[in-house]
């Protein structure tokens, strides 16, 4: 049929590839009850994951018991067990950042967020230790947004760029909120999200000074839960 209607070559073999793997089940297939699988599969597939956040630790970079904290928060009206199994899918997503050819993921974080104590002292102690050693991987980049940056580009909200290298893969840009899942494919409005991205890094502390200031509220924490014993 490609032969039939004609086209260029790149296009057929981008086309033969995509059949290949059209029936593929990923690994969020099991957690499809509480999981949609768009934004996982996106994720899994993609090169690079460029991401600004505002409110929490990006899931990819969060600890069981913070995830955990998150999900209860959000999902009050749910079962336990509901909960559980929203953590049992958190969990693994995080195996991307793990994978030979995992992604190059890159975070811009706002110090708001790694000073509000989700789950208590203890609980953000040892997930901003855990942000210290992901840091500290080849393929992530994690940056901090200090408070004495003022007004900046990023005060609209969380984003999410998504990376793909193939050809006729375009970047996705996706937004997540409580009214569900937004995917922006338009390539200026990308792009503009792209520009925003880059201008939240320039204003970012250096890959040396976030770690240190990372480092630094992990030991805050740590007293503040050793006092309270």
């Amino acid at each position: 049929m490609l032969d039939l209607y004609g086209g260029d070559e790149a296009m057929k073999l981008a086309l033969v590839e995509l059949a290949k793997h059209v029936r593929k089940r990923g690994w969020w297939s099991a957690f499809n009850d509480v999981l949609t699988g768009s934004f996982a599969e996106l994720e899994d597939d993609a090169g690079s994951i460029r991401t600004w956040q505002v409110q929490t630790v990006p899931g990819l970079l969060q600890t069981s018991d913070y995830a955990l904290a998150v999900i209860r928060a959000g999902s009050k009206d749910e079962p336990e067990a509901v909960q559980l199994r929203r953590l049992q899918a958190r969990m693994a997503r995080k195996a991307v950042l793990e994978r030979q050819d995992g992604p190059q993921f890159t975070a811009v974080l706002d110090e708001a967020l790694l000073r509000r104590p989700v789950g208590g002292a203890s609980v953000m102690a040892r997930q901003l230790d855990a942000l210290a050693d992901a840091a500290r991987k080849p393929n992530v980049s994690l940056r901090v947004l200090p408070a004495s940056a003022g007004e900046h580009s990023g005060l609209n909200g969380s984003f999410v760029i998504l990376g793909f290298e193939g050809a006729f893969d375009p970047d996705v840009v996706y937004v997540g909120g409580v009214a569900g899942e937004i995917f922006i494919e338009d390539v200026e409005q990308v792009a503009r999200c792209t520009v925003r991205f880059d201008w939240l890094t320039d204003q970012a502390l250096s890959e040396d000074d976030s770690l240190a200031l990372i480092e630094d509220l992990a030991e805050e924490y740590r007293q503040s839960y050793e006092s309270s014993r």
